[in-house]
């Protein structure tokens, strides 16, 4: 195995990983943004305010979201393990 393939395969994963991670940190960041905001015109500085509507946000990203990541990570999955043979042989 070359170290180009190597390096290749793992920017590889560091992308999947960032496209599987991305729907559930953007649901929690606009969340905890929206919920900062109403604490902030509020002045309620409560931390269960801001913990609960994000792991319930979170929560239903991961069900809408759930079978495209799912997927995109059986997808590369599968392309690693059929190129195993490849990269032994070359």
């Amino acid at each position: 195995m070359s170290p180009e393939l190597i390096t290749s395969l793992g920017q590889q994963a560091l992308w999947v990983m960032l496209l599987v991670s991305l729907p559930l940190l953007g649901v929690a960041l606009v969340v905890g943004l929206i919920i900062s905001l109403l604490q902030a015109a509020t002045q309620l500085n409560e931390m269960t305010l801001s913990f609960v509507p994000k792991m319930i946000a979170i929560g239903l990203a991961a069900v809408l979201a759930g079978p495209w990541m799912l997927h995109l990570m059986m997808d590369f999955t599968i392309r690693l393990f059929q190129e195993i043979p490849g990269m032994l042989n070359g």
